[in-house]
């Protein structure tokens, strides 16, 4: 025990000053003050921390990492931070009749369940007389489960529920979606995550937190709502009910690089734009591009959900081409430019020597003998009416080709990537999916990381961390955090995956890679907890 004597000043004066004998020691002191011990004495026989406490115990929640105040408040605090060890000193019976002077931690394992403090009081023992004095105070750790996470592991207590959807063949941008809100914690209030089919429901405690992220949802991807509620329970003695609300979140059916044809009515309105048009991106917003002329346009969430259109071809009807000529024409539209290209199919140089002379906005990165990937619409057969219309009215403006993007050459095994994406930590739902559909899942994410690796624009949005670990997994299944590659056999042709089957010695010198610069630090990786 440290113990320090503060002696108030004495006024100095001519007079002489009076002096008697301590009780306890005898030494010399000053008769004026009217004590008869010494300081040091008075330090031995007084003890101002009489009374206070040097044991306590604290508690807290492993789930959320939050600290009990009492007498029911939970509140988060770090390790050794100005609001836990104010949380300590409010424990402490005792604390209100001296006064705190200094108060700080001292280190201890941290795996020992222990907390100490070291605290410096004062208090006057005598008149004229303050004492100081240090002591130290340990906490246990007690691990003690909050109520809002005893619920989360409770069946059937969540107050409200956002099941989003979408209903198409693929998921990327479902995934594009999904870095969207990891990127800015907008799951943090969820209780649970559950994986469906088509989709992803978020359960939560309150009403206020799920129309929080409804709002997020529509202010980054075009969708639609609707809202329903459940009665659960009623007090007929105080008109009091307890409902359970459901928002229901549609995406569009669009995802980017797919092939849309809208309605003659809806493209004059946008600048008299051509019909037949390719989506480029998905914001809040439709963002289309016309391949022929570089003209683009947004189909806002409003104007969309007012007359609904469907995409006539997908990436899994992307057909592999092979440049023979092009010709840049000048025009340009940010990282695009207008060219004719003369194209073959891949799987006719062989046995075919067809060719197709065609317009295509991938100027600035195609040269003779690379391969591409595009719509083949010569002799094709859409089931869709707006296609139909166009074929009645216009059929001189539906192109034999539409080229979408470059294809890479990539090996069978191809290396490590040094970085990777988070994933949600999700639950599956009570239905195992099918071995055919975590193939699909597994092959669509291959190509959502793909996109990243060649969309610049794409991977500005996305939050990509280093990959450290040494020795990445080949496959993982969709709920991990990341996949690094995929076993791709027996994609659908066109899907941008035959070109993994080349030999072992295929170059990669052509593929675009991400500078480090980019990429964030290592994160911790995210499970569901039993």
């Amino acid at each position: 025990m440290d113990l320090d004597t503060v002696q108030l000043p004495i006024s100095a004066g001519k007079t002489p000053i009076a002096t008697v004998l301590c009780a306890t020691c005898g030494a010399p002191i000053d008769g004026s003050t009217g004590v008869a011990m010494c300081y040091d004495c008075i330090k031995l026989n007084v003890d101002i921390s009489d009374g206070i406490q040097r044991e306590a115990t604290t508690h807290f929640c492993r789930g959320c990492d939050r600290w009990l105040q009492p007498p029911s408040q939970w509140v988060s605090a770090a390790p050794e931070s100005r609001e836990l060890l104010a949380l300590c000193l409010r424990k402490l019976r005792g604390l209100a009749k001296v006064r705190i002077i200094d108060a700080s931690f001292i280190w201890t394992e941290p795996h020992s369940k222990r907390i100490k403090v070291k605290i410096t009081v004062q208090q006057e023992a005598f008149q004229s007389t303050i004492l100081q004095q240090s002591f130290e105070v340990g906490y246990v750790v007690a691990y003690h489960q909050c109520p809002d996470c005893a619920k989360s592991f409770t069946a059937n207590t969540w107050r409200a529920c956002v099941q989003v959807r979408q209903k198409v063949p693929h998921k990327r941008t479902f995934l594009y979606l999904e870095q969207l809100i990891l990127k800015h914690n907008a799951h943090k209030d969820t209780i649970n995550i559950r994986e469906v089919k088509d989709g992803l429901d978020f359960y939560y405690s309150q009403r206020n937190q799920a129309t929080k992220m409804v709002d997020f949802l529509g202010a980054v991807v075009p969708i639609t709502t609707k809202k329903s509620s459940e009665l659960i329970s009623t007090d007929i003695h105080t008109s009091t009910k307890s409902y359970k609300f459901t928002y229901s979140v549609e995406l569009v059916p669009i995802c980017k690089d797919d092939l849309v044809c809208i309605p003659i009515k809806m493209a004059r309105s946008l600048g008299n734009i051509s019909p037949l048009l390719l989506c480029t991106r998905i914001g809040n917003s439709i963002h289309l591009m016309d391949p022929n002329t570089l003209q683009v346009t947004d189909v806002q969430t409003s104007v969309y959900w007012r007359a609904p259109f469907s995409s006539l071809a997908d990436v899994h009807e992307l057909v592999e081409f092979i440049v023979l000529d092009i010709e840049p024409l000048g025009p340009t539209h940010g990282r695009f430019i207008l060219a004719d290209a003369q194209v073959a199919r891949a799987s006719d140089m062989v046995s075919n020597t067809q060719s197709y002379l065609v317009r295509t906005h991938l100027g600035g990165i195609l040269h003779p003998g690379d391969s591409v990937l595009g719509y083949h619409l010569s002799g094709a057969n859409f089931n869709n009416p707006q296609h139909e219309e166009l074929e009645r009215t216009a059929p001189g403006q539906i192109p034999e080709v539409i080229l979408v993007k470059k294809s890479y050459p990539r090996k069978k095994k191809s290396k490590s990537r040094n970085w990777r994406l988070r994933r949600m930590a999700r639950e599956e739902s009570d239905m195992l999916p099918r071995k055919q559909d975590q193939e699909r899942a597994e092959r669509d994410y291959e190509m959502f990381l793909r996109d990243v690796e060649e969309d610049t624009e794409l991977r500005a949005s996305l939050a990509l961390y280093k990959n450290t670990r040494k020795n990445p997994p080949k496959t993982q299944r969709m709920e991990g955090v990341e996949m690094e590659s995929v076993t791709e056999e027996r994609a659908p042709p066109g899907s941008g995956t035959e070109q993994d089957t080349e030999d072992d010695d295929g170059d990669d010198s052509d593929l675009p890679e991400i500078a480090v610069d980019e990429l964030l630090d290592e994160f911790e990786e995210m499970h569901v907890q039993d």
